[in-house]
């Protein structure tokens, strides 16, 4: 039976692995990575998705090196064409891709390829499994997950210059991205000539990603991606399936007042879940004669840790946000729209991985030029 070939790296030479302990520090956040990760795990998972699974044909690049590739992309926020040069030139990086010094590379179209690889093979299940392989490898590894997870979305603008687009749909041509959809991101107080308050719907064209993140680890869990017009509260029941399909403890789910869904409340109620879903004031405020039971699920000790704690995700939404790109798409499209949610969520799981497992913080560009 023919075995999988894969194009084979120089390291191990005198321009392989002398070089790098003499340059790359050992406390390099990819250094790092590489001992927590044993990347060879996603070589196997991932061939599938390549035609004729690596065994007919030129042996292509290992897909865990490409995998890698596109990460360090994600971490540094830096487009394909980007972090080619930076995987040519910068040793740490070179290091953590298992290339040696002297060693080219993959160029940003083999990223490309990739991409289309699991698009057209996999529609996203192959980062799908990524993203499963790593929380089980985090348990594995003796993080410890707690019970209290937080759930929440984030928005992402499509990249579309709308006024544009608005004129090219007019001359009857398709938008630029057809999958792209409005939504409400926030509402805003403002005030009218006469002094009057009232709430104000802030929109965006594009997408959501809604993800489930656990309170004690601080790592995303599960992850859904909509066009930007899902309500968020119908998310929450496939999130929650997820978290329990991977073994996680978990006993609350804490949410702001989107999710406040009587169904909801009840799905977690069925599975004996405690539920620190943020109640609207109709639940509590208003003249209600079942209001006691909401007065009620306020005071208890879960509604008001979860309630506490969810300032996590927000923290997690400004991370992905500032740091990884992800206030704007990187490419048009549902499904490579997925590759970038995907990617970020593997980018911030292994940062707070590394951190948890070796105490050395991700430090960004900063250390992209040492």
């Amino acid at each position: 039976m023919a075995r999988e070939r894969f194009k084979e790296g120089k390291r191990g030479s005198f321009f392989g692995d002398f070089v790098y302990e003499q340059v790359v520090p050992k406390d390099h956040f990819l250094v790092k990575l590489n001992e927590v990760v044993p990347w060879q795990r996603f070589t196997y998972k991932l061939v599938k998705y390549y035609r004729g699974r690596a065994k007919e044909g030129r042996p292509p690049y290992d897909p865990a090196v490409l995998l890698k590739m596109l990460l360090v992309s994600y971490l540094y926020d830096i487009s394909e064409r980007q972090t080619e040069e930076v995987a040519n030139l910068n040793l740490a990086v070179k290091y953590f891709l298992g290339l040696a010094v002297n060693e080219a590379p993959p160029d940003h179209s083999t990223l490309t390829a990739f991409k289309r690889r699991i698009i057209e093979n996999g529609k996203v299940e192959a980062l799908e499994k990524v993203l499963r392989e790593i929380i089980g490898l985090a348990q594995e590894q003796g993080i410890r997950f707690g019970g209290l997870q937080i759930v929440d979305s984030v928005h992402t603008v499509a990249d579309v210059n709308v006024a544009k687009d608005d004129a090219r749909q007019k001359e009857g041509k398709p938008p630029r991205d057809p999958h792209a959809r409005w939504g409400v991101k926030r509402s805003r107080r403002v005030k009218d000539g006469e002094g009057k308050v009232s709430s104000k719907p802030m929109y965006f064209c594009g997408y959501k990603s809604h993800v489930s993140i656990n309170g004690e680890t601080e790592l995303i869990t599960s992850v859904e991606v909509t066009p930007g017009n899902a309500p968020d509260g119908h998310q929450m029941p496939k999130l929650v399936e997820e978290d329990l399909e991977q073994g996680m403890p978990v006993e609350i789910v804490a949410a702001d007042r989107g999710y406040d869904d009587t169904r909801n409340h009840y799905m977690l109620e069925v599975r004996g879940i405690g539920s620190a879903i943020c109640l609207k004031d109709n639940r509590t405020k208003k003249k209600d004669p079942n209001k006691a039971g909401w007065i009620a699920m306020k005071q208890k000790p879960e509604y008001i840790r979860g309630q506490r704690e969810r300032y996590k995700i927000e923290r997690k939404f400004g991370e992905a946000k500032q740091g990884h790109g992800l206030g704007r798409c990187r490419y048009l499209g549902l499904l490579r729209y997925q590759i970038q949610v995907y990617m970020t969520v593997l980018a911030l799981n292994l940062k707070r991985m590394v951190k948890l497992l070796t105490g050395v913080n991700f430090k960004g560009r900063a250390r992209l030029s040492a």
